[in-house]
């Protein structure tokens, strides 16, 4: 299944893959592997955004090599994020992202965790005017920071939210996720597993068995067709090291998808565990 972005109607995948932690393995061939075949995996079931940082350690290069390796570009949303202060040190840290990540225009720049976003907004936004950068967004994962991301979404126009949500972390719904509809703003969802927690709160414990009812499988579907099946979300971006983990991950975008009712009701059971 695809979302719409709603700033040009482009479709985008509403499954992607995130590069925290795990992509960040720096030239060893062993550590490769596994991820070169989880890209691969990605793009031949239907993927397309990969999102990385240069917070990420070598993630940015490593994602970038893989990409080239198994010539993706054509076919990949490259998503990178400026994390710096000033706004040298910032052009400097993105002509990095662009030489990593192989790329001559940046599907998306987005500022982390909001960091000097006054300095920061200016240069992208002149960046997707030179058509270096498609689009811009902001990005944060955590739910102290939610004022100040409403402050800026309201201050100034960004393509792109980037936002922890899950079964986990709901919050984002209260005010976040309403705004970017009415200010057609797309959504990206981080920490979806929230860093793996909610599958130790699940170990060893059945589906439902009414998960068949939308084609969940596994808990990792379960999940992400909850985050994907609400209105404002364009994207969430699990992130792995594994193949097959990456198959299950990408299976949550097919078939259907819980309605206000089910979601309710998967949430209610999620809370009972």
């Amino acid at each position: 299944m695809t979302r719409k972005i709603p700033a040009t109607g482009e479709d985008l995948p509403a499954i992607g893959l995130g590069t925290w932690q795990v992509f960040d393995v720096g030239n060893d061939p062993a550590a490769r592997t596994p991820l070169r075949k989880v890209i691969a995996g990605f793009a031949k079931a239907g993927g397309k955004m990969i999102d990385s940082s240069p917070m990420y350690g070598s993630a940015e290069s490593v994602a970038g090599d893989l990409v080239a390796e198994l010539g993706l570009r054509d076919q990949t949303f490259i998503a990178t994020k400026v994390w710096t202060r000033g706004r040298e040190d910032g052009i400097k840290q993105m002509a990095t992202s662009f030489r990593r990540l192989k790329v001559q225009q940046m599907d998306l720049m987005q500022i982390h965790n909001l960091l000097d976003v006054a300095i920061h907004t200016p240069t992208i936004n002149d960046m997707k005017a030179q058509g270096r950068v498609r689009y811009t967004g902001i990005t944060h994962h955590t739910s102290s920071a939610y004022a100040e991301v409403e402050k800026w979404l309201k201050a100034e126009q960004y393509d792109f939210l980037q936002i922890n949500y899950s079964l986990a972390e709901r919050e984002s719904e209260q005010r976040l996720l309403a705004l970017c509809r009415d200010k057609n703003i797309a959504v990206i969802a981080n920490r979806p597993f929230a860093e793996g927690a909610m599958f130790r709160r699940v170990r060893g414990k059945p589906l439902p068995p009414w998960a068949a009812e939308i084609g969940a499988a596994s808990w990792a579907q379960y999940f992400l067709k909850w985050i994907v099946s609400h209105p404002a979300i364009t994207c969430a971006i699990p992130g792995t090291a594994k193949p097959e983990h990456i198959a299950d991950n990408v299976a949550a975008g097919f078939g259907a998808l819980p309605d206000a009712a089910m979601r309710r009701r998967m949430a209610e059971h999620f809370d009972s565990l």
